[in-house]
């Protein structure tokens, strides 16, 4: 379909940073690494029983935006740190792609973020250079800022990501001596006037050499405003040991937000909805309101697709070259062929739309729903495990469940195919050419022949031959004597 692939954050595959097979053209791959996610934090502010990593943005769990770009650097091991909620962290991610490769460490208690990746030390590869720390709750960091971050790490420097903020509170600080040079990262509760007034920021992301991680760790001191181990303190002991210390700067500060509480994952939520519908209408596509879109998934489009309002994409949706979705519609993995029409207010999931055809309004595709070219389901009607072939019409108020209709069928309103008997469903077959009358039941197993009509208000129970008319009525009758039936009051 000449489909526009986006990645999670929005890019289309031809751009130049897109990732392919795992690399970024114009961009040298770095040496494969080691990848620490610290994943432990009990997330209180979140006011949820579900441990916050597992909150979701976009359609996904936070850990999960984490994991995918930790997949896109192609380390030799990822180490996930969990604490609070472990075992429903470990339970969520046993479904998700290469669940197997992650190595998992525990971290109780919760002593700091140095005390955590010392917790990952036994799982991690002693061979690579570099070992790069993330955050469970950072969902939005993009693979091309972790490898500019990896190139300026080299093999033995360490390298950390820092923004600069007009109000910095509630960071750790960046202190740089005269050269420019990183002496170290001062926590806010642990700094001095002067530290607290410097705008540059520590994010918490960094590359460091795996080497010197054992005897690094083992230095640090919780002898600080919080009485933990801080990861920010291998600054200071690189500095004394003489490794260079190096840094990149984030170019969007909202690369490096964490997820703290509700209104800062609902901020972030819009801000990766805001990305992909830009990257959207730079490939062509037409959105009614850039604002009024949610992509939970990966939604890919061809040349000339209009979106109108409140659309929500899930999973994985293809729309061909075309396309027009009307308002307040819902796809998840669904296929939408080009010139399909799908009007307002219409709900589809795992099905299949061809070319040409209408959907809706108020239309209803459930999971395997598949329709041909130039179908047309109107306002009312629900399509279930059903085929049904080019040119056919289902326009008013009906449920197609487990049947296959053949081509140019026009089935009329309040037509229900009666599938299930409360223990076992059975298919409905429908020939190419067949009228049905509205109100019919077509009760399953059953079939009905091509070219057949079948009268509106039937009950079919038998197979409907070919080229015949089917119907059950009871012979219509008027009785010239009968008086309306009138409302009795009430003392009577």
């Amino acid at each position: 379909m000449g489909l526009a692939s986006l990645n999670p954050f929005g890019m289309a595959e031809n751009s130049p940073l897109s990732r392919q097979g795992g690399t970024y053209r114009n961009h040298p791959k770095p040496e494969i690494m080691n990848i620490v996610i610290l994943a432990a934090g009990q997330g209180k502010r979140m006011n949820s029983g579900l441990p916050k990593v597992l909150h979701a943005l976009a359609g996904k769990a936070l850990l999960r935006h984490v994991l995918d770009t930790a997949r896109a650097l192609e380390p030799a091991r990822v180490c996930i740190v969990v604490g609070h909620g472990g075992e429903a962290v470990r339970a969520a991610a046993s479904s998700w792609e290469d669940a197997a490769a992650l190595c998992w460490a525990l971290q109780e208690p919760q002593l700091g973020t140095a005390h955590a990746l010392q917790q990952a030390l036994p799982f991690l590869d002693k061979n690579e250079a570099a070992t790069l720390v993330l955050y469970g709750d950072v969902p939005l960091l993009r693979a091309q800022t972790l490898r500019q971050l990896l190139q300026a790490q080299g093999r033995e420097a360490l390298c950390v990501l820092t923004a600069k903020l007009p109000d910095p509170t509630g960071y750790g600080r960046i202190v740089r001596d005269r050269n420019g040079g990183i002496v170290r990262i001062v926590e806010e509760k642990d700094a001095s006037q002067p530290e607290r007034a410097l705008c540059e920021i520590n994010t918490g992301i960094m590359a460091l050499p795996t080497a010197r991680l054992p005897g690094w760790l083992a230095r640090l001191s919780c002898d600080n405003a919080q009485a933990e181990y801080y990861l920010t303190d291998l600054v200071a002991l690189a500095v004394a040991d003489g490794v260079p210390v190096t840094s990149v700067s984030v170019d969007a500060l909202w690369e490096a937000e964490g997820v703290n509480d509700q209104v800062q994952r609902a901020a972030l939520e819009r801000r990766w909805q805001r990305e992909n519908a830009q990257a959207l209408m730079r490939a062509g596509v037409h959105l009614a309101d850039p604002e009024r879109i949610d992509v939970r998934g990966e939604l890919l489009c061809g040349r000339d697709v209009v979106i109108d309002l409140n659309c929500v994409f899930e999973g994985r949706v293809e729309l061909g070259a075309d396309v027009a979705i009307g308002p307040h519609c819902v796809l998840k993995n669904v296929r939408v062929a080009e010139g399909a029409r799908i009007h307002a207010f219409s709900h589809l999931e795992d099905c299949a739309v061809g070319e040409g055809a209408i959907v809706g309004p108020y239309a209803r595709l459930r999971p395997g729903a598949e329709l041909g070219p130039q179908v047309h389901i109107g306002n009312f009607v629900e399509i279930k495990n059903s085929r049904v072939e080019a040119a056919s019409k289902i326009n008013h108020l009906s449920y197609i469940g487990d049947a296959d209709i053949g081509s140019r069928v026009n089935i009329g309103a309040g037509t229900i195919t009666c599938n299930y008997d409360g223990a076992n469903k059975s298919r409905t077959v429908v020939g190419d050419d067949a009228f049905i009358g509205s109100n019919t039941l077509l009760v399953a197993p059953i079939t009905v022949g091509s070219g057949a009509t079948v009268g509106a208000g039937t009950t079919l129970t038998r197979d409907a031959p070919p080229e015949a008319l089917t119907l059950s009525r009871a012979a219509q009758t008027t009785r010239i004597d009968w008086k309306r039936p009138v409302r009795k009051t009430k003392n009577s």
